[in-house]
């Protein structure tokens, strides 16, 4: 709790504030802390002490009164201490000096609250750079699922890991990748019943896995009956090989050439319209690190990798940014990312806090109470946080 600066008594202040009732509004601003007074009872005791208050008559009535909002974080319970109007609620007229005192301690509480503000924000990012959070898994709707789950499986190397279906909601879900969910991130497929088609948009760009030989794969995927879209060769700009292929839906997957590793499918790659607003966000909201960027003046585009660990262990966001395009259309394929977190009701708040837009208000869902929150990043991507330990169990 903050205190006032210099140990000032409640007894001392009363004296003060009665004996000096003249002393300017600065010197008495130097008594109370700039961060704070947060010690209202002290205040209350001061002012309930003071001659200008008393000769106001020992009504018996509270001189103030306290409303303390319950927030997640305990540094951003404000306390509003509101004088002057609760006294002009019973009746009282106040002197002149009684007015000046109030305001002056009502600025005071302002700059309290402020400063708490700005204490609660710099406390939740640190709370959410804690957090124990990891890509979860990518979820885009397909036309076909069990076409699909052949071409990963036979084309990309990937295992099914679970399958599921909602015949109450009209849904399967399939749940492919290169390892079991608790430690990889994979691809959540889901089917609506009846709807074989979709548009995949402008946004999304493409979905990223690590090989060995990029080359193999191409010609796995093109004897498969797959569609190769760019042969290999070194990435524009840079050194990497890399070959583009589509799934049945149209769906992207850039094969890139790397040394084993323990995440192949290592990337999400989505278009954003202000690239440095879209970094600050996923630092701050969604604790995500700046891993590096590259700009390509000669083909006029912007990357930035964002993530929870290093590339070449972990899969990670690519945001890019073509230049001079602020939109782009996200047709009704792509759906969202899962990240898991430590905190689903934290995690909304940093969000809010960020000026993010929370679709989903954080708790469980119905039927197997896993808690989630989902939100919207500054271009309308979605993301779903979903509690580490109902995700644990849920994969029991």
């Amino acid at each position: 709790m903050l205190s006032v600066r210099g140990n000032l008594g409640p007894c001392s202040l009363a004296n003060k504030i009665s004996d000096e009732t003249h002393e300017s509004e600065k010197q008495i601003l130097h008594q109370v802390s700039r961060r704070g007074v947060i010690r209202f009872s002290k205040l209350i005791l001061a002012m309930a002490a003071s001659s200008s208050l008393a000769s106001n008559g020992r009504l018996g009535l509270p001189f103030a009164s306290f409303s303390k909002k319950a927030s997640l974080f305990p540094s951003r319970n404000s306390l509003i201490w509101p004088v002057v109007a609760q006294s002009q609620s019973f009746g009282i007229k106040l002197s002149k000096a009684t007015q000046s005192r109030s305001r002056i301690i009502g600025q005071a509480n302002g700059d309290a609250v402020q400063s708490s503000t700005t204490t609660s924000q710099a406390e939740a990012l640190e709370w959410v750079k804690q957090d124990n959070r990891r890509l979860l898994h990518v979820v885009y709707r397909v036309g076909d699922l069990d076409k699909t789950i052949r071409f990963y499986t036979e084309c990309l190397g990937m295992k099914l890991l679970r399958k599921r279906d909602i015949p109450e909601e009209k849904y399967t879900n399939a749940f492919l990748g290169y390892g079991p969910e608790d430690s990889h991130f994979v691809v959540e497929l889901t089917y609506n019943y009846g709807v074989d088609k979709y548009d995949i948009g402008t946004g999304f760009g493409h979905f990223g896995i690590a090989v060995e030989d990029v080359a193999k794969t191409v010609d796995l995927v093109r004897a498969k009956g797959g569609k190769v879209t760019r042969e290999p060769g070194p990435v524009k700009g840079g050194k990497t090989v890399i070959a583009f292929v589509e799934d049945p839906d149209g769906y992207k997957f850039e094969i890139l050439q790397r040394d084993p590793t323990p995440e192949p499918l290592c990337q999400v790659m989505l278009r954003v319209g202000d690239l440095d607003r879209s970094i600050e966000f996923y630092k701050k909201a969604y604790g995500m690190e700046l891993l590096r960027t590259r700009d390509n003046p000669e083909y006029k585009y912007t990357i930035a990798m964002m993530g929870y660990g290093p590339e070449d262990k972990s899969a990670v966001l690519e945001l890019t940014y073509n230049y001079g395009v602020k939109e782009y259309e996200k047709g009704n394929g792509y759906a969202q990312i899962a990240i898991g977190t430590d905190d689903v009701y934290k995690t909304a708040e940093v969000v809010k806090l960020c000026g993010g837009k929370v679709t989903r208000e954080p708790g469980p869902l119905p039927g197997i109470n896993t808690k989630i929150t989902s939100c919207l990043d500054p271009d309308g991507w979605k993301t779903v946080f979903v509690d580490n330990i109902d995700f644990a169990k849920e994969l029991e």
